[in-house]
Protein backbone atom coordinates (compact mmCIF):
# COMPACT_ATOMS: atom_id res chain seq x y z
CA UNK A 1 0.00 0.00 0.00
CA UNK A 2 1.52 3.68 -0.86
CA UNK A 3 2.35 5.71 1.92
CA UNK A 4 2.58 9.56 2.40
CA UNK A 5 6.13 9.63 1.86
CA UNK A 6 5.39 7.48 -1.71
CA UNK A 7 3.52 10.41 -2.63
CA UNK A 8 5.70 12.62 -1.46
CA UNK A 9 8.37 11.73 -3.84
CA UNK A 10 6.50 11.16 -6.43
CA UNK A 11 5.55 15.03 -6.54
CA UNK A 12 8.66 16.29 -5.41
CA UNK A 13 7.34 17.87 -2.49
CA UNK A 14 7.71 16.99 1.74
CA UNK A 15 5.48 14.70 3.57
CA UNK A 16 4.34 17.54 5.39
CA UNK A 17 2.90 19.25 2.45
CA UNK A 18 1.50 15.85 1.55
CA UNK A 19 -0.03 15.47 5.06
CA UNK A 20 -1.27 19.30 4.69
CA UNK A 21 -3.03 18.34 1.26
CA UNK A 22 -4.92 15.21 2.45
CA UNK A 23 -5.76 16.99 5.19
CA UNK A 24 -7.42 19.85 3.97
CA UNK A 25 -4.83 22.03 5.40
CA UNK A 26 -5.74 25.94 4.64
CA UNK A 27 -2.03 27.46 4.49
CA UNK A 28 -0.98 25.43 1.08
CA UNK A 29 -3.02 26.01 -2.63
CA UNK A 30 -6.21 24.01 -4.15
CA UNK A 31 -3.89 23.36 -7.01
CA UNK A 32 -1.11 21.58 -4.86
CA UNK A 33 -3.77 20.33 -2.45
CA UNK A 34 -5.61 18.41 -5.71
CA UNK A 35 -1.67 17.26 -7.23
CA UNK A 36 -1.08 15.22 -3.68
CA UNK A 37 -5.40 13.73 -3.81
CA UNK A 38 -4.83 13.02 -7.56
CA UNK A 39 -1.28 11.39 -6.81
CA UNK A 40 -2.65 9.72 -3.54
CA UNK A 41 -5.63 8.42 -6.03
CA UNK A 42 -2.88 7.19 -8.55
CA UNK A 43 -0.82 5.58 -6.17
CA UNK A 44 -3.79 3.82 -4.47
CA UNK A 45 -3.40 5.60 -0.81
CA UNK A 46 -5.42 4.94 2.01
CA UNK A 47 -5.17 6.85 4.69
CA UNK A 48 -4.72 4.86 8.31
CA UNK A 49 -7.89 6.62 9.56
CA UNK A 50 -10.04 5.02 7.20
CA UNK A 51 -9.31 1.31 8.45
CA UNK A 52 -11.12 2.40 11.30
CA UNK A 53 -13.80 4.77 10.11
CA UNK A 54 -16.39 2.18 8.14
CA UNK A 55 -18.21 5.61 6.53
CA UNK A 56 -19.34 4.71 2.84
CA UNK A 57 -22.42 6.37 0.87
CA UNK A 58 -24.96 6.10 -1.50
CA UNK A 59 -24.93 8.19 -4.97
CA UNK A 60 -28.06 8.98 -6.27
CA UNK A 61 -29.03 10.83 -9.66
CA UNK A 62 -32.30 10.20 -11.87
CA UNK A 63 -33.86 8.56 -9.25
CA UNK A 64 -36.76 9.51 -6.53
CA UNK A 65 -36.75 8.50 -3.25
CA UNK A 66 -37.69 9.96 -0.06
CA UNK A 67 -41.47 8.99 -0.30
CA UNK A 68 -42.42 5.09 0.48
CA UNK A 69 -44.06 5.65 -2.49
CA UNK A 70 -40.85 6.47 -4.85
CA UNK A 71 -38.97 3.58 -6.39
CA UNK A 72 -35.38 4.33 -4.78
CA UNK A 73 -37.06 4.76 -1.24
CA UNK A 74 -37.01 0.65 -0.14
CA UNK A 75 -33.96 0.45 -1.87
CA UNK A 76 -31.79 2.36 0.04
CA UNK A 77 -34.05 1.98 3.47
CA UNK A 78 -32.75 -2.01 2.51
CA UNK A 79 -29.03 -0.41 1.73
CA UNK A 80 -29.16 1.45 5.28
CA UNK A 81 -30.82 -1.21 7.52
CA UNK A 82 -27.94 -4.08 6.39
CA UNK A 83 -25.45 -1.35 6.88
CA UNK A 84 -26.23 -0.74 10.44
CA UNK A 85 -26.13 -4.37 11.24
CA UNK A 86 -22.65 -4.35 10.35
CA UNK A 87 -22.06 -0.51 11.77
CA UNK A 88 -21.02 1.12 8.95
CA UNK A 89 -21.97 5.04 8.71
CA UNK A 90 -24.21 5.62 5.93
CA UNK A 91 -24.23 9.30 3.56
CA UNK A 92 -26.54 10.04 0.80
CA UNK A 93 -25.52 11.96 -1.47
CA UNK A 94 -28.72 13.47 -4.78
CA UNK A 95 -25.48 13.80 -7.65
CA UNK A 96 -25.75 14.96 -11.25
CA UNK A 97 -23.90 15.80 -14.33
CA UNK A 98 -22.42 19.18 -13.11
CA UNK A 99 -21.32 17.81 -9.64
CA UNK A 100 -19.69 14.98 -11.06
CA UNK A 101 -17.23 17.63 -13.81
CA UNK A 102 -16.19 19.32 -10.53
CA UNK A 103 -14.00 16.56 -8.92
CA UNK A 104 -13.03 13.10 -10.22
CA UNK A 105 -14.84 9.73 -8.80
CA UNK A 106 -11.82 8.30 -6.64
CA UNK A 107 -10.53 12.03 -5.60
CA UNK A 108 -13.92 12.45 -3.96
CA UNK A 109 -14.01 9.33 -2.07
CA UNK A 110 -10.85 9.30 -0.73
CA UNK A 111 -11.14 13.19 0.14
CA UNK A 112 -14.59 12.62 2.07
CA UNK A 113 -13.09 8.92 3.26
CA UNK A 114 -15.55 6.81 1.94
CA UNK A 115 -14.46 3.31 2.02
CA UNK A 116 -17.16 2.84 -1.21
CA UNK A 117 -20.24 3.91 -2.44
CA UNK A 118 -23.56 2.38 -4.01
CA UNK A 119 -25.09 4.03 -7.42
CA UNK A 120 -28.15 4.76 -7.75
CA UNK A 121 -29.86 6.16 -11.35
CA UNK A 122 -26.72 6.60 -12.90
CA UNK A 123 -26.63 6.06 -16.57
CA UNK A 124 -24.04 5.02 -19.14
CA UNK A 125 -22.92 8.44 -20.26
CA UNK A 126 -22.42 9.73 -17.05
CA UNK A 127 -18.60 10.88 -15.85
CA UNK A 128 -18.52 8.52 -12.82
CA UNK A 129 -19.93 5.67 -14.80
CA UNK A 130 -17.17 6.38 -17.32
CA UNK A 131 -14.30 6.57 -14.57
CA UNK A 132 -15.26 3.27 -12.93
CA UNK A 133 -13.78 1.13 -15.75
CA UNK A 134 -10.40 1.88 -13.61
CA UNK A 135 -11.60 2.65 -10.59
CA UNK A 136 -10.08 0.88 -7.54
CA UNK A 137 -13.08 2.19 -4.82
CA UNK A 138 -15.38 -0.89 -3.48
CA UNK A 139 -18.57 0.69 -5.88
CA UNK A 140 -21.91 -1.15 -6.64
CA UNK A 141 -24.35 -0.31 -9.27
CA UNK A 142 -27.83 -1.04 -9.58
CA UNK A 143 -28.76 -1.84 -13.09
CA UNK A 144 -25.40 -1.46 -14.67
CA UNK A 145 -22.13 -3.28 -14.95
CA UNK A 146 -18.78 -3.00 -15.63
CA UNK A 147 -16.56 -5.76 -17.27
CA UNK A 148 -12.98 -6.62 -16.43
CA UNK A 149 -12.86 -4.36 -13.07
CA UNK A 150 -12.76 -6.44 -9.71
CA UNK A 151 -13.47 -3.60 -7.56
CA UNK A 152 -17.00 -2.83 -9.06
CA UNK A 153 -19.92 -4.95 -8.88
CA UNK A 154 -23.60 -5.12 -9.90
CA UNK A 155 -26.79 -5.57 -8.64
CA UNK A 156 -30.76 -6.09 -10.29
CA UNK A 157 -32.93 -8.65 -10.88
CA UNK A 158 -33.32 -11.09 -13.43
CA UNK A 159 -34.87 -9.29 -16.58
CA UNK A 160 -35.23 -12.43 -18.90
CA UNK A 161 -37.24 -13.97 -15.76
CA UNK A 162 -39.87 -11.51 -15.58
CA UNK A 163 -40.47 -10.15 -18.92
CA UNK A 164 -40.73 -14.15 -20.14
CA UNK A 165 -43.36 -14.67 -17.29
CA UNK A 166 -45.43 -11.47 -18.53
CA UNK A 167 -45.16 -12.67 -21.59
CA UNK A 168 -46.54 -16.50 -21.21
CA UNK A 169 -49.30 -14.73 -19.41
CA UNK A 170 -50.14 -12.42 -22.33
CA UNK A 171 -49.65 -15.72 -24.80
CA UNK A 172 -52.14 -17.77 -22.30
CA UNK A 173 -55.13 -15.10 -22.68
CA UNK A 174 -54.60 -15.28 -26.36
CA UNK A 175 -52.46 -12.23 -27.20
CA UNK A 176 -50.13 -12.06 -29.99
CA UNK A 177 -49.80 -8.68 -31.25
CA UNK A 178 -48.06 -7.50 -27.67
CA UNK A 179 -46.51 -3.90 -27.47
CA UNK A 180 -43.31 -2.88 -25.74
CA UNK A 181 -42.75 0.25 -24.15
CA UNK A 182 -39.00 0.99 -22.32
CA UNK A 183 -37.36 3.41 -20.98
CA UNK A 184 -34.08 5.66 -22.21
CA UNK A 185 -31.87 4.48 -24.81
CA UNK A 186 -28.43 5.63 -22.76
CA UNK A 187 -29.33 2.85 -20.23
CA UNK A 188 -27.55 -0.39 -19.58
CA UNK A 189 -31.14 -1.76 -18.20
CA UNK A 190 -33.59 -0.27 -20.86
CA UNK A 191 -31.02 -2.68 -23.41
CA UNK A 192 -30.96 -5.69 -21.40
CA UNK A 193 -35.02 -5.09 -21.12
CA UNK A 194 -35.01 -4.69 -24.46
CA UNK A 195 -33.19 -7.76 -25.37
CA UNK A 196 -35.26 -9.64 -22.58
CA UNK A 197 -38.78 -8.90 -24.34
CA UNK A 198 -37.34 -10.12 -27.67
CA UNK A 199 -36.18 -13.61 -25.61
CA UNK A 200 -39.12 -13.81 -24.43
CA UNK A 201 -41.26 -13.59 -27.62
CA UNK A 202 -38.86 -16.10 -29.59
CA UNK A 203 -39.61 -18.48 -26.45
CA UNK A 204 -43.00 -18.49 -26.57
CA UNK A 205 -43.02 -18.15 -30.58
CA UNK A 206 -44.48 -14.91 -31.19
CA UNK A 207 -43.47 -12.10 -33.57
CA UNK A 208 -41.73 -9.14 -32.47
CA UNK A 209 -42.89 -6.45 -34.40
CA UNK A 210 -40.88 -3.74 -34.79
CA UNK A 211 -43.96 -0.88 -35.22
CA UNK A 212 -44.78 -2.12 -31.71
CA UNK A 213 -41.69 -1.18 -30.11
CA UNK A 214 -40.47 1.93 -29.00
CA UNK A 215 -37.99 3.76 -26.15
CA UNK A 216 -39.31 6.39 -24.14
CA UNK A 217 -38.47 7.40 -20.55
CA UNK A 218 -38.96 5.98 -16.77
CA UNK A 219 -42.07 8.34 -16.91
CA UNK A 220 -45.84 8.47 -17.30
CA UNK A 221 -45.14 11.32 -20.07
CA UNK A 222 -43.90 9.07 -22.71
CA UNK A 223 -46.84 7.14 -23.28
CA UNK A 224 -48.64 9.96 -25.23
CA UNK A 225 -45.79 9.94 -27.88
CA UNK A 226 -46.13 6.23 -28.27
CA UNK A 227 -49.90 4.55 -27.29
CA UNK A 228 -51.64 5.72 -30.69
CA UNK A 229 -48.91 4.38 -33.09
CA UNK A 230 -49.14 0.97 -31.04
CA UNK A 231 -53.01 1.14 -31.42
CA UNK A 232 -52.95 1.38 -34.99
CA UNK A 233 -50.48 -1.27 -35.15
CA UNK A 234 -53.19 -3.37 -33.96
CA UNK A 235 -51.39 -4.27 -30.32
CA UNK A 236 -53.86 -6.00 -28.12
CA UNK A 237 -51.53 -5.51 -25.04
CA UNK A 238 -48.86 -3.29 -23.82
CA UNK A 239 -45.57 -4.52 -21.65
CA UNK A 240 -44.02 -1.63 -20.20
CA UNK A 241 -40.42 -1.33 -18.59
CA UNK A 242 -41.21 0.35 -15.34
CA UNK A 243 -45.08 0.90 -13.35
CA UNK A 244 -45.10 4.79 -14.15
CA UNK A 245 -44.67 4.16 -17.60
CA UNK A 246 -47.93 1.68 -17.47
CA UNK A 247 -49.13 4.46 -15.25
CA UNK A 248 -49.04 6.62 -17.99
CA UNK A 249 -50.05 4.41 -20.72
CA UNK A 250 -53.59 4.05 -18.87
CA UNK A 251 -54.36 7.43 -18.82
CA UNK A 252 -53.42 7.91 -22.50
CA UNK A 253 -55.76 4.99 -23.27
CA UNK A 254 -58.81 6.02 -20.93
CA UNK A 255 -58.17 9.50 -22.92
CA UNK A 256 -59.17 7.86 -25.83
CA UNK A 257 -61.70 5.97 -24.38
CA UNK A 258 -60.60 2.81 -24.55
CA UNK A 259 -61.03 0.45 -21.16
CA UNK A 260 -58.08 -1.49 -19.70
CA UNK A 261 -58.01 -4.61 -19.88
CA UNK A 262 -61.40 -5.06 -21.67
CA UNK A 263 -60.26 -3.72 -24.86
CA UNK A 264 -56.58 -3.34 -24.37
CA UNK A 265 -54.23 -5.22 -21.17
CA UNK A 266 -51.38 -3.41 -19.68
CA UNK A 267 -48.15 -4.85 -17.56
CA UNK A 268 -45.99 -2.73 -15.45
CA UNK A 269 -42.33 -3.85 -14.07
CA UNK A 270 -41.40 -3.12 -10.48
CA UNK A 271 -44.25 -3.11 -8.22
CA UNK A 272 -44.14 -0.05 -6.69
CA UNK A 273 -47.33 0.86 -4.33
CA UNK A 274 -48.87 2.65 -7.03
CA UNK A 275 -49.24 -0.44 -9.01
CA UNK A 276 -51.99 -1.81 -6.71
CA UNK A 277 -54.46 1.80 -6.15
CA UNK A 278 -54.36 2.22 -10.15
CA UNK A 279 -57.92 1.65 -11.52
CA UNK A 280 -58.13 -1.11 -12.59
CA UNK A 281 -55.17 -2.51 -10.39
CA UNK A 282 -52.04 -3.12 -12.57
CA UNK A 283 -50.54 -6.69 -13.18
CA UNK A 284 -46.24 -6.25 -13.00
CA UNK A 285 -43.34 -7.18 -12.60
CA UNK A 286 -42.33 -7.28 -8.99
CA UNK A 287 -38.88 -6.77 -7.79
CA UNK A 288 -38.06 -6.91 -4.24
CA UNK A 289 -36.61 -3.01 -3.54
CA UNK A 290 -35.78 -4.16 0.23
CA UNK A 291 -34.10 -7.28 -0.64
CA UNK A 292 -31.87 -4.91 -3.94
CA UNK A 293 -30.75 -2.46 -1.19
CA UNK A 294 -29.71 -5.19 1.35
CA UNK A 295 -27.84 -7.29 -1.31
CA UNK A 296 -26.40 -3.87 -2.64
CA UNK A 297 -24.65 -3.72 1.01
CA UNK A 298 -23.27 -7.34 1.09
CA UNK A 299 -22.00 -7.13 -2.45
CA UNK A 300 -20.17 -3.83 -1.60
CA UNK A 301 -18.70 -4.94 2.23
CA UNK A 302 -17.29 -8.07 0.06
CA UNK A 303 -15.52 -5.50 -2.01
CA UNK A 304 -14.28 -3.70 0.88
CA UNK A 305 -12.74 -6.87 2.24
CA UNK A 306 -11.61 -7.83 -1.14
CA UNK A 307 -13.62 -10.11 -2.06
CA UNK A 308 -14.67 -9.52 -5.77
CA UNK A 309 -17.92 -11.11 -6.42
CA UNK A 310 -18.86 -9.68 -9.86
CA UNK A 311 -22.90 -9.55 -9.64
CA UNK A 312 -25.63 -10.45 -7.43
CA UNK A 313 -28.68 -11.11 -9.18
CA UNK A 314 -32.18 -11.54 -7.14
CA UNK A 315 -35.60 -13.43 -9.40
CA UNK A 316 -38.53 -11.40 -9.63
CA UNK A 317 -42.13 -12.56 -9.22
CA UNK A 318 -44.99 -12.20 -11.25
CA UNK A 319 -47.92 -9.99 -9.93
CA UNK A 320 -51.24 -10.77 -11.56
CA UNK A 321 -53.45 -8.33 -10.86
CA UNK A 322 -56.74 -6.32 -13.30
CA UNK A 323 -55.34 -5.14 -15.77
CA UNK A 324 -54.95 -8.15 -18.18
CA UNK A 325 -58.00 -10.44 -19.77
CA UNK A 326 -58.03 -12.61 -22.58
CA UNK A 327 -57.80 -10.82 -25.90
CA UNK A 328 -60.28 -9.77 -28.33
CA UNK A 329 -61.23 -12.02 -30.88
Amino acid sequence: MATIRDIANKLGISPGTVSKGLNGASDISESMRQAVLDTAVELGYKPKTMQFDKKICIMVENMNYESIDQFGYEIISGFERAAARKNYEVTIIPTNLTLQTKEQYDTFMLKNGYLGAFLLGFELHDDYVKQLDHTKVPTVLLDNFIADNKHVGYVGTDNYEGIKNAILHLKSLNHRKIAFLNGTKNSMITQKRQDAFLQAMEHAQLTPFESLIAYGNFNEDCAKDHVESFLKHGATAILCASDLIASGVMKELSLKNLQVPKDISVIGYDDIPLAKYLTPSLTTIRQNRTELGNSAFVLLDSLIHNIHISRIELRPEFVIRDSTSPALS
